[in-house]
C-alpha cells in the first residue's frame, strides 16, 4: 500500500492542467513560422526543383509530428530523465563523434548525418537538449559544493570542455555559443558564483575567442565583414547588405506577405538563417515586433514555470530549455540586423530543418510536462 502511495503522488501532476498561455505561443509561432517559411522558400524551391513547396510540405510534416510528440512527451514525468543524465553525456559525446566519422560534409563543416538523400539529423541539435538534461541532473547532485571555484565552477565547466572540442572540430562554433551560454546559466542559477565566470572568462574564455577567430580565416573574414560589409559588398558582404536592405524597405507595416523581393535569390538560402529579414521586409516592423514579442512571452513563461517547479531538477531543466530559445533567437536577430558577425544561428520554429523543429518541440513537450506539476504547486 505504501508503495502505490508513494507512485501514485510522484505522478499525480500529470493530469493537471499544462501552461494555457505557453502552449498557444509555441502553436503562434509555429504557424508564423510555417507561413513565413512558405513565402521565403518559394523562390529557392521553384528554382532547385521545380516545386515551390517543397521546402514547406517537408516542414509540415515535421511539424505535425512534432506536435504530436510534443503533446505525448508532455505526458511523460520530467523526473524520468533524471535517472539518466549521466547517460545524457556519453550520448552527446558519441553523437558528435558520429558526426566526424560518418557525418558528409557541406561547405566545408561535417554537421549532418544522412540516412537518405531526403532524411538528416544534426546531432548538435540533440546535444543541446542531452547537455540541458545532464547539467540539469549534475548540478542537482553536487549543489552543496556549488559556491567553490575548484570543487563547484571548474569541475563542471571541465565536463564540457570535451563536448565543446568535439563541435570546434566540426566545426560548429554557433552551436557551441549557445551550449556554452545555456550550460553558464544554468549553473549560475544553480549556485555557482557569477564572478568565476567572469574572472575565468577574461582570462581563458576571451584569449581563446580572440584565438580561434585569429587562426581561423573564414571565422577573421566574417568579423572584418561585420565591421564594414560594403567594403566587399558583392562577396562577403552580399548577405548582410542584403537582409538589411529586405529589413529597411519593409518600413512599419511591410510590403505585404509573400511580396518581398529579397527572397528572389538576392538572399542566399533566405528560409534558413536569414528568414527573420524576409519577415521584417513582408510584415514590417510590426511583424517584427509581435514575433518577438512572443518569443519574450515564451521567455517569461518559462522562466516562470521554472520558479514555480517543485524540485532543483525541474527548475534547471525549464530554464535551460528556455535558455536554449532565448539564446538562439537573440544571437539570430543580432545577425540579420548586423548587430554582431554572422554565425550561422537558426532562428526557432522558423528557419528551415525538419528534424531541428521536431526535436525543439519535443523540447517544448517537457516544458510543458513541467508546467503540469508548476500548475500543481
Amino acid at each position: 500500500m505504501a508503495k502505490k502511495r508513494k507512485e501514485k503522488s510522484f505522478s499525480s501532476f500529470l493530469n493537471n492542467p499544462i501552461d494555457f498561455t505557453l502552449i498557444i505561443t509555441i502553436l503562434l509561432l509555429l504557424s508564423i513560422g510555417l507561413i513565413m517559411l512558405l513565402s521565403a522558400s518559394s523562390p529557392s524551391a521553384l528554382s532547385e526543383s521545380g516545386n515551390s513547396y517543397s521546402y514547406f510540405s517537408k516542414q509540415l510534416i515535421f511539424a505535425i509530428l512534432g506536435i504530436i510528440a510534443m503533446m505525448i512527451i508532455s505526458k511523460i514525468d520530467y523526473r524520468f530523465y533524471q535517472k539518466f543524465y549521466k547517460h545524457a553525456w556519453w550520448i552527446a559525446l558519441i553523437l558528435l563523434a558520429l558526426v566526424l566519422v560518418a557525418g558528409r560534409t557541406i561547405n566545408g563543416a561535417k554537421r549532418w548525418i544522412y540516412f537518405t538523400e531526403t532524411l538528416s539529423i544534426q546531432p548538435s541539435e540533440l546535444v543541446k537538449m542531452l547537455m540541458i538534461i545532464f547539467y540539469a541532473g549534475i548540478l542537482v547532485k553536487n549543489r552543496d559544493e556549488l559556491n567553490k571555484y575548484g570543487k563547484g565552477f571548474l569541475k563542471h565547466v571541465i565536463m564540457l570542455a570535451p563536448i565543446i572540442g568535439l563541435l570546434l572540430l566540426e566545426p560548429h562554433f554557433s552551436a557551441s555559443i549557445v551550449i556554452i551560454g545555456i550550460c553558464s546559466i544554468m549553473m549560475i542559477i544553480a549556485g555557482c558564483k557569477f564572478w568565476h565566470f567572469l574572472a575565468t572568462g577574461m582570462a581563458v574564455g576571451v584569449p581563446a575567442i580572440v584565438a580561434l577567430v585569429a587562426f581561423s580565416p573564414y571565422r577573421l573574414q566574417r568579423v572584418i565583414t561585420f565591421l564594414d560589409p560594403w567594403k566587399d559588398a558583392t562577396g562577403d558582404g552580399w548577405q548582410v547588405i542584403q537582409s538589411l536592405y529586405a529589413i529597411g524597405s519593409g518600413g512599419l507595416f511591410g510590403a505585404g506577405l509573400g511580396e518581398s523581393k529579397q527572397k528572389f535569390l538576392y538572399i542566399p538560402e533566405p528560409h534558413n538563417d536569414f528568414i527573420f529579414s524576409i519577415l521584417g521586409e513582408e510584415l514590417g516592423f510590426i511583424g517584427c515586433a509581435v514575433v518577438l514579442i512572443l518569443f519574450a512571452i515564451f521567455i517569461w513563461r518559462g522562466v516562470l514555470i521554472a520558479m514555480k517547479a517543485p524540485d532543483m531538477f525541474g527548475s534547471l531543466l525549464a530554464i535551460g530549455i528556455t535558455a536554449l530559445v532565448g539564446i538562439q533567437v537573440i544571437i539570430n536577430v543580432a545577425v540579420v540586423t548586423s548587430s554582431m558577425p554572422a554565425t550561422g544561428m537558426p532562428l526557432p520554429f522558423f528557419s528551415y530543418g525538419g528534424t531541428a523543429l521536431f526535436i525543439l518541440l519535443c523540447e517544448m513537450g517537457v516544458l510543458l510536462n513541467i508546467s503540469r506539476a508548476s500548475a500543481k504547486k
